[in-house]
């Protein structure tokens, strides 16, 4: 088997794993070569032509296609390596990669260090056991839009979705510029899992219903969908007898939720965060085999991509340190979830040899009003933020001074308590 070295091998050519390629060139990495499993870069941008992309890192309204060029022009200017139409199969804790490609078949090359940068993946009907028939008609919201978007074909004319993520929201405006009639979109919690942005222009805008406390729990039809049973569910979720309906629809778009595709770090032996289902980083995003980092939705499922390629870029400063200077071996402290607070990113800080600043990132487990941000370790803060809301569809990140936490010996803590 043909085997050569690179310094760096990023695996996924999205938005974060362009960026982390080009952080690695520009802190003096040699030899860096991004491995993509599609024939071209941009990752699931592509096919999100609708704008919004950009604001926090170009300071502009951009496309999913657009904002996903600049990064692979920034990549290009900085020397990275491209191989397009490669599926990577294997690494291993010494990294080795193995992949192929109808090229060259199996190839297996050694890296200095290894960026998963590997994106998410959509829940299907399967994932969540609707109960009814099987008909053609029922797909996720991110297969629609690509075959909306890049492939140029409706996929229905009777739309109803469940799930209210932000791939189903833009999809609920897109159908309807196309002509579909969407009857409504149903959301299984007592909230609204998208941004408040995308609810007001995608479905307030074209006064699209949100049954908020709803699901759907029956599917009719045999070769194609023919209508769906809505029903609304109580505190607990299940559904309340009595209160289900008919609804004649063609389509049923699913926007129930996106989960980080790490089955190559799973199967390497990284532990993974069970709130994320991404790998546990320390604060360079190194993973706890030393060497392979992760950055991107690969890591945890973010609400903007411009977040998602600012931690690529941290995640690409981080290997290169990794490869000039080794492993930051000081004392080491956990990262944990506090009060009301679904998950923290990093997972771990070591705390000498801290960089400036520390960003830590988390979500808030439901709508909260009035609260305090509360980052601590055992019983000294560190810091208090004020907010008037919280939500779990906006990811939340406090900046911290890496000489706030220099010499800390317990447990960092982040948790939300009202004011």
């Amino acid at each position: 088997m043909m085997q050569k070295y690179y310094d760096a091998v990023v695996i996924g050519a999205g938005c974060a794993g362009l960026a982390a390629a080009a952080a690695l060139r520009k802190n003096g990495v040699a030899d860096v070569l991004i491995l993509e499993k599609d024939e071209e870069t941009g990752g699931i941008l592509n096919q999100c032509i609708h704008n919004g992309f950009g604001l926090t890192t170009f300071a502009q309204q951009m496309s999913g296609p657009s904002f996903a060029e600049r990064f692979h022009d920034q990549a290009v200017e900085a020397g990275v390596m491209f191989r397009t139409g490669v599926m990577v199969t294997q690494i291993h804790s010494d990294r080795t990669i193995v992949c192929c490609s109808k090229e060259e078949g199996v190839v297996q090359l050694q890296a200095g260090v290894i960026i998963l940068a590997v994106g998410c993946y959509e829940r299907n009907s399967g994932a969540i056991a609707i109960p009814g028939d099987r008909p053609a008609g029922v797909i996720t919201a991110g297969l629609a839009q690509k075959y909306l978007n890049m492939d140029g074909m409706m996929v229905g004319n009777r739309v109803f979705i469940l799930g209210s993520g932000d791939i189903g929201l833009i999809m609920a405006r897109r159908m309807t510029l196309e002509g579909a009639q969407v009857l409504g979109v149903a959301e299984v919690m007592p909230y609204s899992n998208g941004l408040p942005r995308n609810i007001q222009q995608c479905l307030k805008d074209y006064d699209i219903p949100l049954y908020l406390s709803h699901t759907v729990t029956g599917v009719h039809g045999k070769r194609r969908l023919e209508g769906i049973d809505l029903s609304q569910v109580d505190e607990n979720r299940n559904p309340i007898p009595g209160t289900e309906r008919y609804i004649a629809c063609d389509t049923l778009l699913l926007s129930v939720g996106l989960i980080p595709e790490n089955h190559l770090g799973d199967a390497c032996g990284i532990p993974m965060d069970p709130a994320t289902r991404g790998p546990k980083v320390d604060e360079s995003y190194m993973t706890e085999i030393p060497g392979i980092f992760a950055c991107g939705n690969g890591l945890h499922v973010h609400d903007l991509a411009d977040y998602a390629a600012h931690q690529g870029t941290l995640a690409g400063n981080g290997a290169a340190a990794y490869l000039q200077n080794g492993q930051n071996l000081s004392n080491r402290v956990s990262v944990t979830a506090g009060h009301q607070i679904g998950y923290v990113v990093p997972s771990y800080l070591h705390t000498e040899n801290l960089p400036k600043t520390v960003e830590l990132y988390f979500r808030v487990k439901q709508p909260l009003e009035h609260v305090q941000i509360i980052i601590r370790s055992s019983q000294k803060i560190i810091r208090t933020i004020e907010k008037e809301h919280v939500i779990p569809s906006e990811m939340e990140m406090v900046i911290l001074a890496g000489k706030m936490l220099d010499g800390l010996q317990d447990s960092l803590v982040v948790e939300v308590k009202p004011l």
